[in-house]
């Protein structure tokens, strides 16, 4: 019987030719399913920006805040699927990719679910969250109304 592990850390393997000295990197993994389900007060904290802000909403300080990408500060590989009442045009999709923040905008083969990921700087996952979904509100041209279903947010 192997050990139970938490599901959202987890350790980077070191490969044979790796320096054995150093320790494992560990990987952290925050993810919250947001879809009909109302949230604990712990959970809504832990998903509450710097500035106040539910991630799931999206935060613009956030979003000009990790333009700045601090050195000092984790990476953050974002993502978050969210739907629409209405098809986003193709071309605004292609216009995302262009964007300057590395911003990655698809549409998995479901209907109006769309998946806005991005690696960014943040010291907390909820502001790095904050901060992808802050491009939509910061940017209502592309999408005018949406709901964030999921959101996960890891770095090593």
């Amino acid at each position: 019987m192997q050990p139970r592990r938490d599901p959202t850390i987890s350790s980077d393997t070191v490969s044979p030719w790796e320096d054995r000295s150093r320790p494992a990197r560990r990987r952290v993994t925050e993810a919250a399913v947001l879809s009909g389900q109302t949230q604990s007060p712990a959970d809504v904290a832990q998903w509450t920006c710097p500035h106040g802000q539910h991630a799931r909403h999206g935060c613009v300080a956030c979003y000009h805040a990790c333009a700045d990408v601090d050195p000092a500060q984790p990476l953050w590989e974002v993502a978050a699927w969210f739907t629409t009442e209405r098809p986003i045009p193709i071309r605004a999709l292609q216009d995302v990719h262009r964007h300057d923040r590395g911003l990655t905008l698809t549409q998995p083969s479901t209907p109006l679910v769309y998946l806005l990921s991005a690696r960014v700087g943040a010291a907390l996952g909820s502001e790095a969250v904050a901060g992808v979904v802050g491009f939509l509100v910061q940017n209502r041209h592309i999408v005018d109304e949406f709901t964030v279903t999921e959101i996960r947010a890891a770095h090593s």
